[in-house]
């Protein structure tokens, strides 16, 4: 148990470390959300009053 504590990076590191995980997580949730998005209107009509 020692050495895996030992292992861990210094404490300074783990704000710089939580926000990049943080930020890589919220970009895969965008990129979800925007693959999902993108396929919600396939095969579907026009709405009638887009051609006014």
């Amino acid at each position: 148990m020692i050495k895996y504590i030992h292992n861990l990076p210094q404490h300074k590191a783990w704000p710089v470390i939580k926000f990049i995980l943080q930020s890589l997580f919220y970009f895969m949730i965008i990129i979800a959300l925007l693959y999902l998005f993108n396929y919600s209107g396939k095969g579907q009509g026009h709405f009638i009053y887009n051609e006014f």
